[in-house]
Order: structure tokens, then C-alpha cells, then sequence
């Protein structure tokens, strides 16, 4: 799961250098897809439950699944958040970075650095005997804190030999409550925050979501394992 999630990096940072105005989010697949192949991995998500892409590009209100197009075009000011997931000698590994294009904002940065903190107070949270309640709850005191808000109808899971395995993983939680983390589990910790309200809905595309009220949603992650030493980010 390592050299999976090694693998899964080294697609992201490719990709990232081909956010600029005037790419097509079938632009960056493309170079995912060719890097994969460079690496000799197998792309986790196309055909995945008929899923048609290598990446899940998501535009600014676009939160999680957004399908790559050549139509949709990069502009100055958008952020998209570039899903990857790798599959290596049967093993998974899954990661996800928003990227700004160009200059952004000021909020819409303050979004993305508040989102890429939860990741990582989620990250801290993660040793044997912590729950899963103390990692949601460091995700979401720490974007709360910002104004901002957790996506509630899309979560994080277990992976390992599947993409999705249990438990699930949400970006919220009560300290103390829920399943008790053991050496050996591996998490992807994956928060989806919204600059304005939690609600989501899905297009008539069906995998598309975006935030119900319009406002900019960025997404991080990394696949995280359990270890006696505490937390091992595998797409580091």
C-alpha cells in the first residue's frame, strides 16, 4: 500500500503542473493516465461502478466525482480538486488535492488552507485506541473555527485490497464516541468542506455533487495508516 500510495503522488504533483488557464480537466486525465502507465499502476477509479475517468475533477461548487471533460475549460480564479486512486499488485492507494488556478481570493484561499489543516489535525488524531469520533471532531473544530462547513453526505472509508471498505470515515464526530482505531487499519481521511452550508446534491450526470447553495467546496486526502508509532501517511 505504500508504493500504491506513492505511486498515487506522484500522479497528483504530475497533474498539478498542468493546472493553468486554458487546460481542460480531460487535459489533466490525460496526464494522469499516461503517468500511471509510466509507473506501471492500474487507474483505481475508471470503470469503477461504471465511473468513465481516470481523475475526479471537480470545479469550484463542484465537491467530490466531477467527470473530466474536454469541454470544461480552466479559467483564472477557479480552484479544482483532482481525486486519484492507484491499484498496485492488488493493493489501493487513494489521495485528493484542490488546486488554485491561477490567483484566487482571498476566502477561496482561506478555504483551501482550512480544509488542508483538517486534514491534517484528522491525521494527528489517528493512533490505536483513538475512535473515529476523534478524528471527525479534529476535522471539524478545525473548519467550523474558519466559518466554513463539513460535508455531511460524503465521508471517508477503510481501503486496502478494495477502494472502499469499512468503516466509513466522516470529517465530524463527538471525542470518544465511535469505532476504536487497531494497529494495522488503513484510513482514507478525506474532508470536503463547503464555504458556505453542508448540503450537497448530485447532477443528472449521477456522480457529480455540488454544494446546494453554490458557494466554493475544496477536498483533501490522504491514505493514512494505523501503526504503533501513531499515524503513517501512505501518499505523502
Amino acid at each position: 500500500m505504500r508504493v500504491a500510495g506513492s505511486v498515487v503522488r506522484q500522479v497528483l504533483d504530475h497533474v498539478r503542473d498542468h493546472v493553468k488557464p486554458g487546460a481542460t480537466t480531460m487535459d489533466l486525465d490525460q496526464a494522469a493516465e499516461a503517468k500511471l502507465k509510466e509507473l506501471g499502476a492500474k487507474a483505481a477509479f475508471k470503470g469503477y461502478h461504471g465511473f468513465p475517468a481516470v481523475l475526479c475533477t471537480s470545479i469550484n461548487q463542484e465537491v467530490v466525482h466531477g467527470i473530466p471533460s474536454k469541454k470544461r475549460v480552466l479559467k483564472e480564479g477557479d480552484i479544482v480538486s483532482i481525486d486519484c486512486g492507484s491499484i498496485v499488485d492488488g493493493y489501493y492507494g487513494d489521495s485528493a488535492i484542490t488546486v488554485a488556478v491561477g490567483s484566487i481570493d482571498e476566502r477561496t484561499q482561506r478555504l483551501l488552507d482550512a480544509t488542508k489543516a483538517s486534514l491534517e489535525a484528522g491525521i494527528r488524531a489517528v493512533k490505536p485506541g483513538a475512535t473515529l469520533g476523534d478524528v471527525g471532531a479534529a476535522v471539524q473544530e478545525v473548519v467550523e473555527a474558519e466559518g466554513f462547513s463539513v460535508v455531511r453526505d460524503f465521508v471517508g472509508h477503510g481501503i486496502g485490497t478494495h477502494m472502499h471498505e469499512d468503516p466509513q470515515i466522516p470529517n465530524y464526530g463527538i471525542r470518544g464516541k465511535g469505532l476504536k482505531l487497531k494497529e494495522g487499519m488503513v484510513l482514507a481521511i478525506e474532508p470536503m468542506v463547503n464555504a458556505g452550508k453542508h448540503q450537497v446534491q448530485v447532477l443528472k450526470d449521477g456522480w457529480t455533487a455540488v454544494t446546494s447553495d453554490g458557494s466554493m467546496s475544496a477536498h483533501f486526502e490522504h491514505t493514512v495508516a494505523v501503526t504503533a508509532d501513531g499515524a503513517k501517511v501512505l501518499t505523502a
